[in-house]
C-alpha cells in the first residue's frame, strides 16, 4: 500500500503562485509515474501534470508555461503554480502509479478568486 498526503493549498489572487507537496509513504518503492489530478466543482477529475521515475514530464494544455511539476525523490512530489486563474479552482490530487495500482490522496482545495 502507498500513503498521498497533499498540503500547500489556499486561497490566491488571480495572477498569484501556490506550492503544492504531496508526501508519500508505505511501500514508496517500485513507484513509477506521479501526477496531479484537479477537480473542480460539477466537473471530471482531470490530468494537470505527470512525471516519470526517470523525469519525463507531461501537462495539460491549460497549464503549459504556469505550472511544473518536479519530484526531489519517490517520496516528495511537487506542483509550482504560478499566474493563477480562476479557472484554476479545483480540489487537486496526488497520484502515483505502481505494478498496475494506482493511488490517490485525499486531495487539496486550491481557490483562486480576488
Amino acid at each position: 500500500q502507498v500513503q498521498l498526503v497533499e498540503s500547500g493549498g489556499g486561497l490566491v489572487q488571480p495572477g498569484g503562485s501556490l506550492r503544492l507537496s504531496c508526501a508519500a509513504s508505505g511501500n514508496i518503492f517500485s513507484i513509477n509515474t506521479m501526477g496531479w489530478y484537479r477537480q473542480a466543482p460539477g466537473k471530471e477529475r482531470e490530468l494537470v501534470a505527470t512525471i516519470t521515475r526517470g523525469g519525463s514530464t507531461n501537462y495539460v494544455d491549460s497549464v503549459k508555461g504556469r505550472f511544473t511539476i518536479n519530484r526531489d525523490n519517490v517520496a516528495k512530489l511537487y506542483l509550482q503554480m504560478n499566474s493563477l486563474k480562476p479557472e484554476d479552482t479545483a480540489v487537486y490530487y496526488c497520484n502515483a502509479a505502481k505494478s498496475g495500482s494506482t493511488y490517490w490522496g485525499q486531495g487539496t482545495q486550491v481557490t483562486v478568486s480576488s
